[in-house]
């Protein structure tokens, strides 16, 4: 029996594959955003686990932001994760913006992100 059933499915393990390969002995920087929130990870593939997360769910950010679904919450979610991830030690990022488009929101991300200090 196939393991994958579906072009998309093939599509997207391939895709998984090369990001994980690029990333070598990095840590990911990865993203998600919804039509309200976005949010983002530093995840070792190594030993599974994430290691700073920030989204515009976050209390403290709900509060300041007007949207979680505009490029000003996404700059804040970037500065957020950079410094979170430096706490941690990593500076070396790969960045995964998996299906999404390098524009708007994503772009915004990580533009602050470079910014607070992480290199991708």
């Amino acid at each position: 029996m196939a393991k994958f059933k579906n072009s998309t499915q093939r599509r997207t393990a391939r895709v998984r594959r090369h990001v994980k390969r690029a990333a070598g002995s990095r840590m990911r920087l990865t993203v998600f955003r919804s039509s309200k929130h976005i949010y983002a990870q530093v995840i070792d593939d190594g030993k599974g686990q994430t290691l700073a997360s920030a989204s515009s769910m976050e209390k403290d950010m709900r509060g300041s932001l007007k949207t979680g679904a505009n490029v000003d919450a996404a700059k804040a979610v970037g500065k957020r994760l950079a410094e979170r991830a430096l706490q941690k030690g990593v500076k070396q990022v790969t960045f995964d913006r998996g299906q999404y488009h390098y524009h708007g929101r994503i772009k915004a991300l990580a533009d602050a992100a470079r910014e607070g200090g992480l290199n991708f």
